[in-house]
């Protein structure tokens, strides 16, 4: 199985190279940076690896929520690549590729969505796999909670840092630890997607939708030139 990941979803920029189980990776903090970054890190990725980008099964992507410009580039970057090699995408949820690095069996995934909100989801692991528990949604801090009254709950995410740490604060007798620095990885996102893709989640490129929780807007120019470069 070889699969490349694209997470461009928030500040972090990202992208993983998967084969036979193994990931390489690129990251960095990288605003506004990322349709420079991205492709040049792919090619560099599979050089590395000696594998041509017609020896791929799969493309995977972050599909949000997050990042408007974030979520629309790794779209069309998969897209354009998938759509050249005639390969099916693996869009994997932001939230849960953020989870999947946070330890515990209850995860609360919370990402700044700015504009006073935060995107969020819940997930529980059990064994290797990681499950959703709610849906995603986009909600002021002040306003979200957890459903129960179950404890040792593990936060991940930029969104218990928004509005003053404001959902930290809240709940913060229900968690056994909060990492409120933590951004998705394109590695995480590449052991999700190659899971998906041997439970036969994978699907064809022109039926990628993003996960935007709020109003969808055109590409871009930059994002047109980078989904261009991608088909080339």
């Amino acid at each position: 199985m070889k699969l490349l990941a694209f997470e461009t979803a928030t500040e972090a920029c990202s992208v993983a190279l998967y084969v036979d189980g193994a990931v390489r990776e690129r990251f960095e903090v990288a605003p506004r940076r990322h349709a420079e970054l991205s492709l040049p890190w792919a090619e560099a990725l599979l050089a590395d690896a000696g594998i041509a980008r017609a020896q791929l099964d799969a493309i995977a992507l972050s599909r949000g929520p997050g990042a408007f410009t974030g979520v629309r580039l790794a779209i069309a970057l998969a897209q354009g690549i998938a759509l050249a090699l005639d390969r099916p995408i693996v869009p994997v949820s932001t939230l849960a590729v953020l989870a999947a690095r946070a330890e515990g069996t209850r995860i609360l995934a919370a990402i700044d969505a700015r504009m006073g909100e935060i995107y969020a989801g819940t997930f529980c692991r059990v064994g290797d796999a990681l499950e959703a528990t709610s849906a995603e949604t986009v909600v002021a801090p002040a306003e979200y909670d957890l459903a129960g009254t179950d404890a040792d709950w593990h936060g991940a995410g930029t969104g218990f840092a928004a509005a003053d740490d404001v959902l930290q604060v809240r709940l913060a007798e229900r968690f056994t630890h909060i990492d409120a620095m933590a951004l998705p990885h394109a590695a995480d996102l590449a052991h999700l997607a190659a899971a998906a893709y041997a439970r036969g989640e994978a699907i064809a490129p022109e039926l990628v939708e993003p996960a935007y929780l709020r109003n969808n807007v055109a590409l871009t120019l930059e994002e047109q030139k980078a989904l261009r470069a991608a088909r080339q």
